[in-house]
């Protein structure tokens, strides 16, 4: 599969077609294969013959995608940067990723004002097609290498499951482009001739503008974090009225709740909702789940799916054995959609990456366990802590928490004390209008949450929040979280 050419046909095709709206600001499939083929040429002529990436901050401008597909046409991965991506932290990807050109919208905008054919592109499926950074256990990021066989490889499965309409769609960006899952919207909508509607920082930051622009977005493919979807269903009118168009639900980056399946699908009746798991180093997703009512009547926590064709994931113990059906462990990925590894870092490549079968396979990293084919997650093994010497790890209770009825979402966070982890609190969304204080919602809660777990286990605080503040990735800031205990 040649995802370029793919794109760059829907150019020819149909050039009057909109391909991403960020705002007010449109770009045309005309414009983004004109554009990035003269940006290819101006690299091209820059680099001479040079394959270094190319980094690329912004936010969700339409000068990123052009960067993107100039980048790659020019033989070069590019390296997303959000702008929300402190200075210090974007100096090190840059210097870490050797880019020895960053490109900003202003500077793309500059280089592609009069039209240039593209040179002739010569790429190969293991040439990397983007590099993603991602935080290190040592605090420096590490660039996670993506092919373009790792991406085709996961368009053509989605493409296949997904079973996108013949006419234009419009897919949702909720995450910026510096993380992996904007890679889900972002080329299944190009692909497919579909138009590319980004929310922006701004509407992230006022929920009536949000809202408006959900209104006026056309929005068939939601693509987004549960917490983002948890968030926006705050708003009793967010439902079906407000995206008559929709057709699916796709989550991934962090455990759907029941509780947010079950009121998605009563206000969304039109709508799939799919629940889907994948690290970076799998590109975005390798399985993947309908959620329905029967599929909510069985299990609680929701699977995260069945494998990708062609990929398998597996449950190995400490020594990469594989565990019997029920049984916890360590999640493998093995598969044509595996990263080949860390930018540069043989070292901590070898660590978790090896070859399985004749293919390249990923020690994940988190605790999962197979049921009936379905795959479970349970949790990063790296999250334990140790409160008055028991091991306890916070996917474990969060994941408990989620399950009371009462409970919409949950985050449980260490309180320590003089350098010692002392207890921990629970901040919770609460599913059910909250009755009599706080100390009597929290009695009950923890009532009930006894019923499932060690008193050793239980939280002692509760905070109640109306919702959770966001990361600019979707996900729940548990920073920000840990000042409201401070």
């Amino acid at each position: 599969m040649d995802i370029v050419a793919e794109i760059d046909a829907w150019g020819r095709e149909t050039p009057e077609r909109i391909a991403h709206q960020s705002g007010a600001r449109c770009l045309s499939y005309g414009e983004l294969l004109a554009r990035s083929d003269t940006l290819a040429a101006w690299l091209k002529r820059e680099g001479d013959g040079d394959s270094s990436p190319v980094a690329v901050r912004g936010h969700k401008e339409p000068e990123m995608l052009i960067a993107f597909l100039g980048a790659v046409k020019a033989g070069r991965p590019y390296v997303p940067i959000d702008v929300a991506i402190p200075e210090q932290r974007a100096e090190r990807i840059i210097a870490t990723s050797g880019a020895k050109i960053v490109l900003t919208p202003d500077r793309v905008a500059e280089i592609t004002a009069d039209a240039q054919p593209a040179p002739e592109r010569n790429w190969k499926a293991a040439d990397a097609f983007y590099i993603l950074f991602t935080s290190g256990s040592t605090g420096e990021p590490k660039g996670v290498v993506i092919t373009h066989a790792n991406l085709a490889a996961f368009i053509t499965w989605m493409r296949a499951e997904q079973r996108f309409g013949t006419g234009p769609e419009t897919f949702l960006n909720q995450a910026p482009f510096s993380f992996d899952l904007s890679v889900m919207d972002l080329y299944l909508s190009l692909v497919t001739g579909g138009t590319l509607f980004s929310i922006g920082k701004e509407e992230v930051a006022s929920l009536k503008r949000l809202y408006e622009a959900l209104g006026r977005s056309g929005v068939s493919t939601w693509v987004s974090t549960p917490s983002f979807a948890q968030m926006c269903l705050i708003e009793r009118t967010f439902a079906q009225p407000m995206l008559p168009s929709l057709r699916r639900f796709l989550f991934c980056g962090e455990t759907l709740a029941p509780e947010t399946a079950s009121q998605l699908i009563e206000r969304f009746p039109e709508a799939e909702v799919w629940n889907t798991y994948g690290p970076t180093e799998a590109t975005v997703a390798t399985t993947s789940v309908r959620v329905d009512r029967a599929l909510l009547d069985a299990w609680s926590p929701l699977p995260v799916g069945y494998a990708m064709p062609g990929t398998r994931v597996l449950i190995h113990d400490e020594n990469g054995r594989p565990m019997p059906s029920g049984e916890r462990g360590e999640i493998v990925i093995a598969g044509p959609n595996v990263s080949p590894g860390y930018l540069g870092r043989p070292d901590l490549t070898g660590r978790v990456f090896s070859e399985l079968d004749g293919t390249v396979a990923y020690r994940t990293g988190d605790w999962g366990r197979e049921r009936d084919g379905l795959i479970f997650f349970e949790g990063r093994m790296d999250s334990q802590v140790k409160v008055n010497g028991y091991r306890i790890e916070l996917g474990d209770l969060e994941a408990n928490l989620r399950a009371l009825p009462e409970i919409a979402d949950a985050v449980v966070l260490p309180v320590e004390k003089a350098g010692r982890i002392e207890s921990l609190a629970a901040c919770v969304v609460l599913a059910v209008a909250k009755t009599g204080s706080d100390f009597e919602m929290s009695t009950r809660l923890k009532s009930r949450l006894s019923e499932r777990l060690p008193a050793y286990m239980l939280p002692r605080k509760f905070v109640f929040l109306e919702a959770f503040p966001m990361t600019a990735n979707g996900k729940a800031d548990r920073r920000k979280l840990a000042e409201l205990l401070s």
